[in-house]
């Protein structure tokens, strides 16, 4: 079994559990968002600007890892035309569930993001990926897909994890990992996933999450960063995650 396979099946079952990410949003929530007053994140707790996004209406949206009916259902509301695209099947369950529910049409595409994306070059508007490269190894990759399928100025709006998470404990109260953080690599740091219900995870540098969207050709227009939400790390105010707007110039 792939590590990806490994996810997909972990992520289902964490939405079974009642995962955070995986509650699909209510009708009120729709409803609010079809009035014009929503927000969405790409990282735990900061919403992204609604500057980032510029006019959606009739805009044709890909997002990225992005099930679980959350944001989907608010890009739907406002006159987005869009394709949700996962690897877990619990995820997407979700999308048909508020597409069905809320009476919209949405393109659900099972499939893995370390493969070539199953889109033509050149097709979207918008690409919304929120945090979901930590889940695999190669994001260079992921970035130069994401620059193919975009249309000439089109967004891409990236949640993406840097290091910190993967330095220290469970309890977040002392460093005990060395970086690169790659359980390929490293059975010990495997081991400390499984035990923990983690899936498999990579650590990922700012070279790489940044640097690759600029090497895939992206021109970086924004960006601003954010904590877990909870934990020790959190209280200290320590910045986990980036957020990034880049451009299809």
């Amino acid at each position: 079994m792939s590590y990806t396979d490994i996810n997909s099946q972990t992520i289902d079952r964490w939405v079974e559990e009642g995962w955070e990410w995986g509650i699909p949003i209510d009708h009120e929530t729709y409803e609010k968002a079809k009035a014009g007053v929503w927000d969405v994140g790409l990282t735990p707790t900061k919403p992204v600007p609604h500057e980032w996004f510029g006019e959606l209406k009739g805009k044709k949206l890909l997002g990225l890892a992005s099930g679980g009916g959350q944001q989907m259902p608010v890009f739907s509301a406002l006159g987005a035309d869009c394709t949700v695209f996962d690897y877990s099947e619990r995820q997407l369950e979700s999308e048909r569930l508020v597409a069905e529910r809320e009476g919209y049409a949405i393109n659900v595409v099972k499939a893995d993001m370390t493969k070539t994306l199953p889109f033509p070059d050149g097709c979207f508007d918008l690409i919304f990926h929120p945090v979901s490269n930590n889940y695999i190894k190669d994001v260079y990759h992921v970035f130069r897909e994401c620059y193919r399928v975009l249309k000439k100025g089109g967004i891409l709006l990236c949640g993406l994890g840097n290091e910190v998470n993967y330095l220290v404990n469970e309890d977040e109260t002392m460093i005990v990992n060395k970086m690169p953080f790659d359980p390929l690599q490293n059975p010990d740091y495997m081991k400390q996933l499984m035990q923990d219900d983690d899936g498999v995870q990579f650590s990922h540098t700012v070279e790489e999450q940044i640097g690759g969207q600029l090497k895939a050709g992206f021109t970086l227009t924004d960006i601003f960063g954010d904590t877990n939400g909870y934990g020790r790390l959190h209280e200290l105010n320590v910045e986990a995650y980036l957020a990034t707007r880049a451009v299809k110039i």
